[in-house]
């Protein structure tokens, strides 16, 4: 009953997967990219985010607005009138303030605006470069578990043949019945595998429709356009040139160093909130001052005498302090990040290079060779189901070291801050 659910589970699967995929799209990695750089959410928001930084740097660039104050006799109780302007009866006094701010005030909050917007420009470099090594991460092993889905399928469908065609040599009685249980066992063993790879298959792309907004009932189908183990040669770049070229590109280098800029200027500004600014104002009255018609005019500003901005001068020196700390543990983070993908790179890379890359056609023709000895019998059934299994087991395992392959080289870049390997 358990073999027979399973089989049932997995037909269901397929025909599901079968009803809800109303399209198919080929897509490259480049392809991939592409529709990532224009459609990711998060990119899109952190674009805004950039936008907004931005438009702070106009808000600092502008004066104080002058502040008009108005004042006028409300009631006359001796004439009974309200609102009087008059000479005889009425009176107004007006006056208009403008705020002068000192220390050079405004041109520091200027650099301050600048340093944020280059914060979430830094950001933003930060977040494309980890949603780029994500998306060609994914893409990488959905291509492969690709590969590996063939190969079960091929497998699944030549057991389905063998069973076929050995029951017919059981109601001839030119087999056992013992063969025909192996063979059934073998196959449910093998389908259980193949669902257990087409999940994790699933999985990989619904993780790249997500990245690059594709519609979940679209079937994709990676064509692995340029995709090229063979090419990745790491012991072609020495650690030390790819610690240079992650010190100029990472980006959370780069953000770690403008938090620390922005940390510095923050302290110029709360120095200078320290002076006070001045108020001068024109003021005018018709009867309210000596002599009439008076005429004034006003400067005022407070005297720092016990606030001059000292906790606020104090918190933006400590975060000049933890900013520091924060930056020279960020270095030591990317140097450490960078050796271990270095050396791990070159280990999959020696491993690889191992290989007999005409193993796979090799092995092949030797199945095929297996097979036609099984059915001449030549060999026994339990040699021809070890054949198949070291078959499934080693294509799996070539295309697996080919994915670790191709992530170790997208790896590199990551830690690298930009593409050294193409």
């Amino acid at each position: 009953m358990k073999i027979r659910s399973l089989i049932i589970g997995i037909l269901l699967i397929n025909v599901a997967a079968s009803s809800f995929a109303q399209d198919t799209l080929s897509l490259s990695l480049a392809q991939a990219e592409q529709m990532f750089l224009a459609k990711n959410a998060r990119l899109i928001a952190q674009k805004y985010e950039t936008e907004e930084a931005k438009a702070a740097i106009i808000t600092a660039r502008l004066f104080d607005n002058p502040e008009l104050s108005y004042e006028n006799l409300f009631y006359n109780h001796e004439t009974g009138r309200f609102l009087e302007t008059s000479m005889a009866t009425g009176q107004y006094n007006a006056s208009i303030t403008q705020i002068i701010r000192l220390a050079g005030k405004r041109n520091k909050n200027i650099q301050l605006a600048k340093t944020g917007a280059e914060l979430a420009e830094s950001a933003f470099a930060d977040l494309m470069r980890t949603l780029r090594y994500e998306l060609r991460s994914t893409y990488y092993k959905a291509y492969y578990t690709q590969l590996s889905v063939v190969v079960y399928e091929q497998q699944v469908r030549s057991l389905q043949k063998l069973l076929s065609a050995s029951e017919n040599q059981l109601e001839r009685g030119n087999i056992a019945q013992k063969d025909i249980i192996r063979i059934k066992s073998r196959l449910y063993s093998l389908m259980g595998e193949y669902a257990s790879v087409q999940n994790e298959l699933q999985r990989s792309k619904s993780e790249l429709k997500l990245l690059v907004r594709l519609e979940p009932r679209l079937e994709l189908v990676l064509n692995g356009d340029r995709i090229d183990p063979d090419a990745f040669k790491p012991w072609e770049k020495s650690y030390p040139a790819l610690l240079d070229s992650a010190k100029a590109n990472r980006a959370d280098l780069q953000l770690a160093r403008t938090e620390m800029k922005l940390a510095e200027n923050l302290l110029s500004v709360q120095k200078s909130m320290a002076v006070p600014d001045i108020a001068i104002s024109l003021s005018y009255d018709l009867k309210g001052n000596y002599p009439e018609k008076y005429t004034g005019l006003g400067i005022s500003m407070p005297i720092p005498l016990f606030d001059r901005n000292q906790g606020e001068i104090r918190k933006a020196k400590i975060g000049i302090d933890a900013s520091k700390s924060g930056l020279n543990r960020r270095e030591e983070i990317v140097a450490n990040e960078l050796y271990n993908s270095y050396h791990t790179a070159l280990k999959t890379a020696k491993l690889y290079s191992s290989l007999d890359t005409t193993f796979s056609q090799s092995f092949e023709k030797l199945m095929t060779g297996v097979t036609n000895s099984f059915q001449s019998r030549n060999i026994s059934l339990v040699e021809f189901l070890d054949f198949y299994d070291a078959y499934k087991e080693t294509a799996s395992q070539v295309n697996n070291l080919k994915y670790e392959l191709m992530n170790a080289k997208e790896t590199i870049n990551f830690h690298a801050g930009t593409t050294i390997f193409k």
